[in-house]
C-alpha cells in the first residue's frame, strides 16, 4: 500500500514552547511548516508546567527595581549545573535570550509577575499564562499559513543523498504518511519523563517518582535520532522536582515550594535530610532515599501567610482548599496528623531554630533560595504539613547539539538535515536545573532554528533564480 506524502519547506515534531516557538518563526517567514504533534491536545509538558520563562534585564525586573545581567545569569546557570553545562549552548542562550524576550511579547506574551526560585540569585521567574502563550502563538503560526498534524506520531527519519535528513515517517488514524522537507526535521519531542522503558534504562531510581510530563514524552524524538548514532549528555542527571503531593493528578500544576519561604523538610520520622535552599531537582533526587519516597514542608503561620493565590509553587491556599495542606496549633498536633514522630520533629523545629545565625545547621543551610534570603525561625502558631513527593515532570538531558541546534552523533560529527531544541537536548542544564531556564530555552534556542532555516533557504532559493 503506498504512503501518503507531503511536501514542505520545514518539518516540526512536537508542539511544545520549543516546537511551537520554531514553527511559528519559520512560518511568519515564508516557509510551508508542518507541525506534528503525537497526542491529541497540543502543548505538551510545556502547558503542564508553571508557566515561568528565566531572562535577565527585562523590563518587568527594571520595572521592580531588580538588579540582574548577563553575567549573573550564566553564574546561577554554572553553579546550579554543578558548572557541568555546556557554557557554549549557555553563551549562545544569553546573547540570544533579549530577542526572544521582546518577539514573545510582540506576540502578545505578558509577564504577570517575577520572582525568585531554584537556582537563581535575583528575581528571574517571569510568570506567563502558558496555555495562552501556546495558543497565541499556533494561532499566528497557522494565520500565518502553517499546517497542524495532530495524533501523527513521528517515528522514522529519512535520509537522502549524502545520509541529509529529508523528512519523517508518522503514525496516523489513517496509516503511516511520510513528510518530505527541504529544510530537514526539527525535533521538539520533550523528555521521557512517561518512558517507562527508558526511565529503567537510564534512571530506574526515579520509577519510584509521581509520573507526570506530557503523556507523549515517552523518548520517540531520542529513538529516531539515537538510532542516526546520535550521541547523548546528562542522562545520568534524571531527577523529578520535589513537592508535589502524592495524590497530584494531571487537572493542575501542583506543585509548592514553601521551603523557599522557609519552610523545612522532614521524613516520617520527623527528622531532616538536606539543605532546602537547594535546587528542587537536587532535593526531589533526596526525597527519594526517604522512607516512602516521602518529605513532610513543616512551616509556621508566617510562611503561611506568603501564599499568592494563583502563582504556581506558592499557591497554599487552592492545596488548603483541596485538603492536602494539614494545619494544627502545636507542632506535636501537627506530627500527629501527619503521621510524622511527635517528639523527633519538635526536637528537629528546635535544633533548626537554635541554628539560624549561629552558622551550625545540620545541613549547611543559611539561606532561603540559592544564597538569598534569611532563614527565619518556626515559631508562629497555627503550623503547617505539605507531604509531598518527587514529581518526574521533565529529563533535561539527551541529544548532543552544536550552538546551532545541530543534533552531532557519538563523534561529533553533525547529521545534516536534524535539529533538536527544548527537552530532548542535553548539555545546557548540566547536573540541576533552575527554574524558567526550560521554557526560555525552548523559545531561545526554537526561535533561532526557525530565523536559521527561514534565511537558508531564502538564500538557497534566490541563489537558483
Amino acid at each position: 500500500m503506498s504512503v501518503k506524502e507531503h511536501q514542505v519547506d520545514l518539518v516540526v515534531l512536537g508542539t511544545g514552547i520549543a516546537g511551537q516557538t520554531v514553527a511559528t518563526t519559520a512560518a511568519e517567514a515564508g516557509l510551508s511548516v508542518a507541525l506534528l504533534e503525537k497526542t491529541d491536545a497540543r502543548g505538551g509538558s510545556s502547558v503542564m508546567s508553571g508557566g515561568y520563562f528565566a531572562f535577565s534585564g527585562t523590563q518587568e525586573q527594571t520595572a521592580h527595581g531588580e538588579h540582574d545581567d548577563r553575567e549573573l545569569f550564566l553564574k546561577d546557570l554554572l553553579d546550579v549545573g554543578d558548572h557541568l553545562n555546556r557554557t557554549d549552548l549557555l553563551e549562545v542562550f544569553l546573547d540570544r535570550q533579549d530577542e526572544t524576550y521582546r518577539w514573545l511579547k510582540d506576540h502578545g506574551v505578558e509577564f504577570r509577575e517575577i520572582s525568585i526560585s531554584s537556582g537563581q540569585s535575583a528575581k528571574r521567574s517571569h510568570l506567563s499564562e502558558i496555555k495562552d502563550v501556546i495558543a497565541g502563538l499556533h494561532c499566528d503560526f497557522e494565520n500565518a499559513g502553517g499546517l497542524t498534524y495532530m495524533e501523527h506520531r513521528a517515528h522514522t527519519l529519512v535520509r537522502g543523498p549524502r545520509s541529509r535528513v529529508t523528512g519523517v515517517v508518522a503514525a496516523s488514524p489513517q496509516g503511516d504518511v511520510r513528510f518530505s522537507s527541504r529544510g530537514g526535521v526539527v525535533l521538539a519531542t520533550g523528555g521521557f519523563s512517561r518512558g517507562t522503558d527508558m526511565l529503567r534504562a537510564f534512571a530506574p531510581y526515579q520509577l519510584n517518582a509521581i509520573p507526570y510530563g506530557g503523556r507523549g514524552n515517552t523518548g520517540d524524538g531520542l529513538r529516531m535520532a539515537w538510532k542516526l548514532g546520535a550521541g547523548m549528555a546528562d542522562m545520568s542527571f534524571v531527577s523529578g522536582t520535589y513537592g508535589s503531593h502524592p495524590e497530584t493528578g494531571e487537572e493542575f500544576h501542583e506543585l509548592l515550594t514553601a521551603y523557599y519561604q522557609g519552610a523545612i523538610i522532614v521524613n516520617r520520622a520527623g527528622r531532616r535530610f538536606t539543605d532546602e535552599s537547594q535546587s528542587y531537582k537536587t532535593l526531589g533526587r533526596d526525597v527519594l532515599e526517604q522512607p516512602e519516597g516521602l518529605g513532610f514542608e513543616i512551616f509556621d503561620a508566617t510562611v503561611r501567610a506568603q501564599s499568592e493565590p494563583g502563582v504556581p509553587l506558592k499557591d497554599i491556599d487552592a492545596l488548603e482548599d483541596i485538603g492536602h495542606v494539614l494545619c494544627a496549633q502545636t507542632l506535636e498536633e501537627l506530627a500527629r496528623a501527619a503521621g510524622i514522630d511527635a517528639d523527633a520533629l519538635v526536637k528537629t523545629v528546635a535544633e533548626y531554630n537554635a541554628a539560624i545565625g549561629e552558622d551550625t545547621d545540620e545541613f549547611g543551610r543559611t539561606s532561603l533560595c540559592n544564597g538569598v534570603g534569611d532563614p527565619a525561625p518556626i515559631v508562629q502558631a497555627p503550623f503547617y504539613a505539605y507531604p509531598a513527593k518527587s514529581l518526574m515532570t521533565t529529563t533535561y538531558c539527551g541529544l548532543t547539539v552544536t550552538p546551532d541546534a545541530e543534533v552531532t552523533d557519538v563523534d561529533g560529527d553533525i547529521i545534516d538535515g536534524l535539529f533538536g531544541v527544548g527537552e530532548v537536548i542535553g548539555g545546557f542544564h548540566g547536573a540541576a536545573y533552575m527554574t524558567g531556564s526550560s521554557l526560555a530555552k525552548g523559545a531561545v534556542f526554537g526561535h533561532a532554528v526557525g530565523q536559521r532555516i527561514a534565511t537558508e533557504l531564502t538564500d538557497e532559493t534566490e541563489g537558483t533564480e
